[in-house]
């Protein structure tokens, strides 16, 4: 027999009931709170992506701005093609259309335009907007067109390792693309299409489009005026020098910025070689950067500045050079082998005699010398905004012998950067205040907001009275005919160079030479800079005198003209004078012939007569003019 309930037992039931139901609403509202809540965007971001096929849509690069607005490096429209298999009606028809069009492989677009088990194939990148136009035009199913950027370079090979270039999925490969492509590369923007299960655009749905936001600007301290200037220079030296490269700066002497630079030879940026990887990556190089040298004679501008901060020279002295100073039982010879005689300090920095800087290294000493080297930073990297900087080599100062120390004060037995020589005579020349030298002006977003400028160091490294002495002596240097004729009426002053290389076993490196000149204007205060370094000149004559330095008169002449500087002293007239024969004399002889008619000269050789001349008898010349004697 069943037994009745009560109502205490129904209680007990529908209490359970209750807490049963109870326990239910609250899972459930948990369950919600976690999908809504807690998981909510994770899970819209899923079902929209079940629901719409989006495609991205690649934001411009910043452009690249010259000092004077001018465009360098720009931004342009091209298009991406895409296509949906799945849409596909005709894969052949497809197929042959877009092979054609775009220039690609029949059987290879076939089998893209084919594939019905992905959503969607990439064809061609960055398809220029006339080819994207007649692809539009055919209509094809599942044939998609979403918006990139190509890139522009004004200038085509101009500022080649400077600026660098991207890759074709706008990434910086080298050069400023690469070092601030963080800036550069901008927020890139989508546009949704809704599809069905199938990946399919179900016609007639919404689309989106979300805005990309372009990167930001970089403006750069380069003139492109004074940059095409000096290119056209560098270029015509590679060429006549038959050099391995040619290297170029121009600098602000105030401001230490980068006015101009590039090496030779080099690309055009809007067709860069990458199908020959060994030259992308060769020309590429910034060599004023990453290069290091034995510069030789331009160093000697440093010793000067040291030894006359120092008071361990003055004006008032004299130098003898016989050819030669034994040092440690070491023969080191002068260039000139055989010696310039008695001279002064003056005339000894325009000879570019080896035995006095020889002597103004030793009066310094190891200690007081390195002291210069380290203020003047030697063996450190400059701080420039450009990639691969290198810092140079200096000796440890426990390892340095007598004979290393008196190399050292001519410009051997050390090695610099271009730049790091080019920043520290800036720092020599214009009142002793070394400043870091840079290339980037400021950086701006898409609202003119700075969002970077370089930081810039300042430190004395000589008094003013120093820098002014060694300006004096740089505008004899060059102007040895007489005051205003290096560059007829201009004050110009300068500095050349001659360096042995080293191969690869350390050994000096038989017929490869480095040579070099270092120019400024106006002499007494400069404001320009320039440097140009001829890497192994090999058409005939290597002395920095012969090879670099008209590369520099040159420049200078053209830059004159370009601004329309007048000259400062418009009464000098620089005669013109034909080279003599002089092949056969003896030396003694040779000297005094060229002398009469005002031409000065190097020798290469120790013999006492000469066997050639460069340039031969006939040659037009200007007074003053260096000739080259080998005996």
């Amino acid at each position: 027999m069943q037994k009745p309930y009560t109502l205490h037992s129904l209680q007990k039931r529908i209490k359970a009931i209750f807490l049963v139901l109870t326990f239910l609403v609250c899972s459930l509202g948990v369950r919600l709170f976690v999908v809504q809540i807690i998981n909510g965007q994770s899970l819209q971001a899923k079902a929209t992506d079940q629901w719409t096929r989006d495609l991205s849509l690649t934001a411009p690069r910043g452009t690249f701005y010259d000092t004077t607005g001018d465009s360098l490096a720009v931004s342009y429209t091209t298009y991406d093609v895409y296509v949906r298999g799945r849409e596909v009606t005709s894969p052949t028809h497809t197929a042959t259309i877009l092979s054609s069009i775009l220039g690609l492989d029949f059987q290879d677009t076939f089998e893209k335009v084919s594939r019905k088990n992905v959503s969607e194939v990439l064809i061609k990148l960055q398809v220029e907007a006339e080819d994207a136009e007649k692809i539009y035009e055919e209509k094809l199913d599942g044939v998609y067109l979403t918006e990139n950027v190509g890139r522009y370079y004004v200038y085509g090979n101009l500022m080649t390792q400077l600026l660098g270039f991207s890759s074709v999925d706008n990434v910086g490969q080298a050069g400023l693309e690469a070092f601030l492509n963080d800036y550069l590369v901008g927020t890139d923007g989508y546009s949704y299409v809704q599809s069905d299960l199938q990946g399919k655009e179900i016609g007639g749905s919404i689309r989106y489009y979300i805005a990309g936001t372009a990167g930001d600007d970089v403006t750069l301290t380069v003139n492109s005026k004074i940059q095409i200037i000096l290119e056209r220079i560098l270029e015509q030296a590679y060429e006549e020098q038959q050099a391995k490269s040619v290297t170029g700066i121009v600098m602000n002497a105030q401001t230490s910025e980068i006015l101009a630079i590039s090496s030779k030879p080099s690309f055009d940026l809007n067709d860069p070689p990458r199908d020959d990887l060994f030259t992308l990556f060769a020309e590429s190089r910034m060599l004023a950067v990453t290069d290091t040298y034995e510069p030789g004679s331009t160093f000697k501008i440093l010793t000067l500045a040291a030894a006359l901060e120092e008071g361990v020279v003055s004006l008032d002295d004299t130098f003898y050079c016989p050819g030669y100073r034994i040092i440690d039982g070491q023969r080191i010879r002068c260039w000139k082998t055989i010696g310039h005689g008695n001279q002064t300090l003056a005339e000894a920095f325009a000879n570019s005699c080896n035995c006095c800087f020889m002597d103004l290294a030793l009066r310094l000493g190891v200690d007081k010398f390195y002291e210069y080297m380290q203020k003047f930073g030697i063996g450190q990297k400059t701080g420039i905004t450009l990639s691969g900087e290198s810092s140079g080599i200096l000796m440890t100062i426990s390892q340095v012998k007598t004979v290393d120390l008196a190399r050292m004060g001519f410009g051997h037995a050390i090695a610099v950067t271009p730049i790091q020589l080019l920043s520290i005579v800036a720092g020599i020349t214009s009142g002793g205040v070394l400043k870091t030298p840079t290339v980037i002006k400021q950086i701006t977003d898409v609202n003119g907001n700075t969002t970077l400028i370089p930081k810039v160091t300042e430190k004395r490294i000589i008094s003013q009275s120093t820098s002014e002495i060694v300006n004096q002596l740089l505008q004899k240097a060059e102007n040895k005919q007489a005051d205003f004729t290096f560059v007829e009426g201009y004050n110009v002053g300068g500095k050349t160079g001659t360096a042995q290389k080293y191969g690869e076993n350390g050994q000096i490196a038989s017929g490869k030479y480095i040579s070099s000149f270092i120019g400024t204007y106006p002499a007494d205060n400069p404001q320009y800079l320039f440097l140009i370094l001829v890497d192994e000149p090999s058409a005939g004559a290597y002395y920095g005198s012969l090879v670099a330095a008209p590369y520099g008169k040159s420049f200078f002449s053209q830059l004159f003209e370009f601004y329309d500087i007048p000259k400062d002293d418009a009464s000098v007239v620089v005669e013109e004078v034909i080279m003599p024969e002089v092949t056969g004399y003896s030396l003694t002889n040779a000297i005094l012939e060229l002398k009469r008619v005002g031409l000065n000269y190097e020798i290469d050789g120790s013999g006492g007569v000469i066997k050639d001349q460069l340039p031969p008898a006939g040659t037009i010349l200007k007074e003053g003019d260096t000739v080259l004697l080998v005996t």
